[in-house]
């Protein structure tokens, strides 16, 4: 019987550490095994891995069926709708059973004499994960360079291949990001490498096709170690790009893509607190700026002025309750990408001060910008799709605003959109403030009369925003008559710059009250029964339900906890960890005693007590470079130490896996099939 299983004990050996004149004892420190080879600390995950698989084997058939539910509605055969760029149409597609796409290009759009590019399958074989970072064709179209990472460490080997030939170069660049940009010689490329400690990409490096990488050119190197790194070019390709982005503060160095041999220079000087994003385009640049305007504003500028920026023109004034998100450039007119009350819009402008909106029918939905490479295009590619409509590929018209369905995905089964339901709410949080709330449910199984289960999902950090967009996998849940809500909680840009700020730093419990009081809500409206609730949360939504366990651990009866950031205050002061030192603007900087004392508040390992806690399914991947695995781990084995109940308290380990979970399009759904059996088997139990 699952009841007389016995849980995995962890040993205790005390670590103290002292900050501040104030000292923690952290009795399971010695988990953390940065190369990942120490034989206890791998006894330990198997056996945590073999505590699962024997609670979870009396619940086989439904995860099983919960597996084949959702990988019955993916269309096994289906391909990507073409995209043009430069003298080729672009095309990916997967196969029967296989996990990864394959892509080609053609001549035309109909695809009549496509040749292969990639077959990610066979570049997989061999490997327990698999990932492509990013493919690029050199500007004449006839190399490919392409990252790929196989453990999961996000530590790309970035290789070439002769699509003229179709032959490998002998050119490998490895420890990368995964970005590479060409030059406009097509032989001269540039790539970021990362610190072999911390993973953070803080050098820029030359390459020249045919040498090997030993003699490439170090042509930047960041100093300030809070600064992410990434590449680009200019919309019209004449110049390279080096962003440099830290929590608060946005930076660029730009170089002129003809003349690859020259130097990287600062388009602007680097100011504390000043983000923005720049395109380029017919001589002018087109920047996105948060100087003066919290929710950003759109100014102009050209070569000689985009040092100075007294002297940039004004083409979009800073709204209060406008948040401006993106631009993307056009030949013929610009699109601006707006956030009002929560609600994503598109506003197409031409060059002559003309504007019009983009809209969309649905309650509540996500749409975003598509792959756009041509410039010159008359139409702009969105993507969409909402709780209720699967997600969607238009083209829209730029002079007309007409928007043209290109693809729909299918879904498998009996599956009707008109089956189901969505709602968007607002909630009242304690201080007053108004939380968003984006809810799905199937029409006949809901009755908000307080008999529903709730499936509750946050995230609340970073200023990312989850959108409402449509799952397949979640289908499961509706069609047994769960209610999936997602909380909308300060620490997302949802309603604007100002509500990611009120869920950062020392404003972070505004982000836990409010998922809180989001589930308190959903119940007393008769969203859900109270005794029926559960939450699910990953990486920084991790943090978040980790936190919500501790201070309201009695509302929920079963929590996903995912690639959770849980040991927060021992992160941030180990600089050797990658990120942290990248996270000081996002969580504060614990060398300083206010964000000491504020971290130590809320961090989900600090806090845990001798209480009653929720059934519990904890999972991580072992190469997780994001958030480490011994964070979790840490977190069960002092959890089970203090806890006063008898609930569930799993915790599985991906071996093979990092941050973003097993890889392959069928593989992935086994971890979506776990949590959804871990929380049904509840209802009955």
């Amino acid at each position: 019987m699952t009841d007389k299983i016995t849980p995995p004990i962890a040993k205790k050996i005390p670590h103290n550490m002292t900050h501040h004149g104030h000292t923690r004892t952290d009795n399971y420190y010695w988990m953390r095994d940065d190369e990942r080879q120490d034989a206890q600390v791998l006894e330990h995950l198997e056996k945590e891995n073999q505590y699962v698989q024997q609670h979870m084997s009396a619940h086989q058939v439904l995860h099983n069926a919960l597996f084949e539910e959702m990988k019955g509605r993916i269309v096994k055969d289906d391909s990507s709708v073409p995209v043009k760029d430069g003298q080729y149409w672009y095309v990916s597609d997967v196969q029967g059973d296989d996990e990864y796409a394959s892509h080609y290009r053609a001549t035309n759009e109909l695809l009549s004499d496509k040749t292969l590019l990639l077959n990610i399958n066979e570049l997989a074989q061999g490997y327990e994960y698999y990932d492509v970072g990013e493919m690029t064709i050199s500007p004449n179209e006839n190399l490919l360079a392409y990252s790929e990472d196989i453990d999961g460490r996000r530590i790309y080997t970035i290789r070439f291949k002769d699509l003229c030939t179709n032959t490998y170069l002998d050119d490998v660049l490895e420890n990368t990001e995964g970005q590479l940009v060409w030059s406009n010689d097509n032989k001269t490329v540039f790539y970021v490498k990362k610190d072999a400690q911390t993973l953070l990409g803080f050098q820029v490096y030359r390459h020249v096709l045919g040498t090997p990488q030993s003699d490439d050119t170090l042509v930047y190197e960041e100093q300030d170690r809070q600064f992410y790194m990434e590449l680009g070019k200019s919309r019209d390709e004449s110049e390279i790009y080096i962003y440099l982005a830290a929590t608060e503060t946005s930076d660029i160095l730009a170089l002129d893509a003809d003349a690859p041999m020259g130097e990287f220079k600062r388009l602007l000087p680097r100011t504390e607190g000043h983000e923005f994003g720049i395109e380029k385009l017919a001589g002018e640049y087109y920047i996105l700026s948060n100087h003066d305007a919290k929710n950003f504003r759109l100014l102009k500028a050209c070569e000689k002025t985009i040092g100075d920026r007294l002297q940039w023109q004004e083409l979009i004034a800073h709204r209060e309750h406008i948040l401006i998100e993106g631009m993307e450039l056009f030949d013929s007119h610009f699109v601006i990408t707006e956030r009002e009350m929560g609600q994503i819009r598109f506003v197409v402008h031409n060059y002559q001060g003309e504007s019009y909106q983009l809209g969309f029918d649905d309650a509540c939905f996500f749409a975003g910008i598509g792959y756009n490479p041509e410039r010159t295009a008359s139409h702009v590619r969105i993507h969409y799709s909402s709780l209720t409509t699967p997600s969607s590929v238009y083209d829209c018209d730029l002079t007309t605003g007409r928007k043209t369905l290109r693809k729909q995905q299918q879904v498998l089964g009996d599956f009707d959109s008109n089956k189901y339901a969505s709602e968007r709410v607002f909630v009242n949080a304690r201080d007053g403030e108004q939380v968003p709330v984006s809810l799905v449910y199937r029409k006949d199984t809901f009755h908000k009369d307080g008999t529903n289960p709730l499936m509750q999902y946050g995230y609340g950090a970073y200023g990312i925003t989850i959108d409402p967009s449509f799952s397949s996998t979640t289908l499961s849940l509706l069609d047994r008559g769960f209610v999936y809500a997602i909380a909308h909680i300060r620490g997302s840009e949802m309603l604007g710059r100002n509500w990611y700020e009120q869920g950062k730093k020392a404003n972070k419990q505004n982000t836990f009250n409010d998922f809180v009081d989001v589930t308190r809500a959903l119940t007393e409206q008769g969203y859900a029964h109270k005794d029926k609730v559960f939450a699910s949360g990953g990486s920084a939504g991790g943090l978040l339900m980790g936190a919500v366990v501790n201070q309201a651990p009695e509302l929920y009866l079963g929590v996903g906890i995912h690639v959770p950031f849980l040991d927060v205050l021992t992160t941030m002061l180990d600089e050797s960890i990658p990120l942290t030192t990248n996270e000081y603007d996002e969580w504060g900087n614990p060398n300083q005693q206010a964000a000491y004392q504020s971290i130590l508040n809320y961090s989900p390992y600090d806090n845990l007590a001798a209480q009653a806690y929720p059934n519990i399914l904890v999972t991580t991947g072992l190469h997780d470079s994001q958030v480490q695995y011994w964070e979790p781990m840490k977190w069960v084995a002092k959890l089970r130490a203090l806890k006063t109940d008898d609930n569930l308290l799993l915790f599985k380990t991906d071996m093979e896996a990092g941050h973003g979970g097993a890889s392959g399009r069928f593989k992935s759904l086994q971890d979506k099939a776990l949590e959804m059996a871990f929380f049904i088997a509840l209802l009955s139990s």
